[in-house]
């Protein structure tokens, strides 16, 4: 871009893990600075403000948004998406995004947030996931906010989402971390189910080689916990493959000890069904699991979660109480999530449709 002769770069803007891509986790925030290379202000927008300001406003006409997304709702580069659009229809600037695939694809799950819970993980009520590009929610979000200006999608060429083995990833690219906890694709697949383990005291698996794909804690019988989910609902199970395995977190939650652990195995394309897999079933299930197991097991997290303060992490991840008040209703049944959920997924597909760009 800074080559180009006839385009004038004046600034560059970070999301959450900064433009580096070197900020590891939850409220790591990161500074401004200028650009040692090129000289240009570098403005965070996971710093001090997670909306651009009038002075970081001032100085260019068109900003490129080129964030490689996972295609779940808490992923926080979504919700930059929204506060650039609503910032860039105030001042009368153009939006332009370069148009990137989503590594999920197009499947949809999960309960719609609800009204009242928007947060930094929550830019509207999606489901957790979503199945759509950066582009297309852009589309999404101007007509949600009634919003007025200049918007423009970079297509991709030859996008097939429902293509083997990627499945919305161009298995023939090299993939590059987004952030530093999502390391592959089977990250991105498992990620819809398993970024809820941040709201709870079990290990997501950072502080390993494969955070995000597996969970666990020094205090669960992973084999009796696997077996509870078989007895409850083994349609939720389908599409992978799950292991018993063992680890030991370098940092994070339960850091240095030994962590019986359930890996999600969703890379041999002989055991992965995408139409099938539904990983945040499969993590909800494990919850209730758990639950059943020990009633009384310290499950939910209680600390700041993205800037949503006095709620629990579990359900600002979760857009509303709905999914922690299932998990701990003793009577609640898989049929009752699975009866709220489906709901939901059918509003979705319905109305996302006319915003989908490569059908």
């Amino acid at each position: 871009m800074a080559a180009l002769p006839d385009v004038r770069l004046t600034a560059a803007f970070g999301p959450q893990h900064g433009l580096r891509g070197d900020k590891q986790d939850n409220m790591m925030e990161s500074p401004d600075f200028t650009d040692p290379r090129l000289g240009i202000p570098v403005f965070s927008l996971y710093g001090e403000v997670r909306r651009p300001t009038d002075a970081m406003l001032a100085s260019w006409d068109v900003v490129l948004v080129d964030l490689q997304d996972l295609g779940c709702r808490i992923y926080t580069f979504i919700t930059t998406l929204r506060y650039v659009l609503e910032a860039a229809a105030a001042h009368g600037k153009a939006v332009w995004v370069l148009d990137r695939p989503n590594p999920a694809g197009r499947p949809v799950e999960g309960l719609t947030l609800r009204d009242g819970w928007e947060s930094f993980v929550g830019a509207g009520p999606m489901p957790m996931r979503h199945g759509m590009t950066m582009g297309e929610l852009g589309h999404w979000f101007i007509d949600l906010l009634k919003l007025d200006v200049e918007y423009r999608v970079i297509t991709m060429q030859g996008w097939q989402p429902d293509a083997a083995p990627g499945f919305g990833w161009p298995t023939e690219r090299t993939w590059v971390n987004p952030s530093p906890n999502a390391p592959n694709l089977s990250m991105a697949r498992a990620y819809a189910g398993t970024v809820m383990l941040e709201g709870t005291t079990l290990s997501e698996g950072r502080g390993t080689t494969r955070p995000l794909e597996l969970f666990g804690a020094p205090d669960i019988d992973t084999r009796r916990l696997l077996a509870d989910m078989r007895a409850l609902a083994p349609d939720w199970l389908r599409g992978c493959v799950l292991r018993e395995c063992w680890f030991e977190p370098t940092f994070h939650k339960h850091v240095h000890q030994l962590c019986a652990g359930v890996q999600i195995h969703v890379e041999d394309p002989t055991h992965y069904d995408h139409a099938a897999f539904q990983p945040w079933r499969l993590q909800a299930l494990a919850f209730k699991a758990i639950r059943r197991q020990q009633p009384g097991y310290p499950l939910w997290r209680d600390f700041p979660y993205e800037y949503a303060f006095g709620k629990l992490p579990i359900d600002v991840i979760n857009g509303s109480p709905l999914l922690r008040e299932w998990v701990d209703d003793a009577q609640a049944t898989p049929a009752d999530l699975d009866a709220l959920a489906q709901a939901d997924e059918a509003a979705w597909r319905q109305a996302r449709q006319p915003f989908l760009l490569y059908e």
